[in-house]
């Protein structure tokens, strides 16, 4: 497996965003979290039909970049959900413009989600 180059390092607005949400998956949990309401572990994986292990590495990504905060709702066995910080609801209208972005140009009408 390849490992993508890091952006931190770039002084461009749109290259730093990329290092938060430019992992695959990332947007698609974001889509999830911020416009569905989706949030408790089990459900993200259920909706994306995504590896257990690649959604942890993509939700403390979001985590650790102030995207989400994960809450702990179970004691035992633990169960954690993902709730977006108002970092992550300011990403609603960026979430919005991919949707009608990907409505007009790639997607026909009747397979559209958002």
């Amino acid at each position: 497996m390849v490992k993508r180059a890091s952006f931190a390092h770039m002084q461009c607005p749109i290259a730093q965003s990329m290092e938060v949400l430019g992992e695959w998956w990332s947007p698609l949990i974001l889509r999830d979290t911020v416009i569905f309401g989706i949030t408790r572990f089990d459900e993200l994986q259920q909706n994306l039909g995504i590896a257990p292990n690649v959604l942890t590495r993509r939700l403390n990504t979001l985590v650790d970049a102030g995207v989400l905060e994960k809450h702990r709702y179970n004691e035992r066995p633990p169960r954690y959900e993902y709730v977006p910080t108002a970092s992550g609801e300011a990403l609603r209208p960026v979430l919005k413009a991919l949707a009608d972005w990907g409505r007009e140009w790639r997607l026909p009408v009747e397979q559209d989600r958002v």
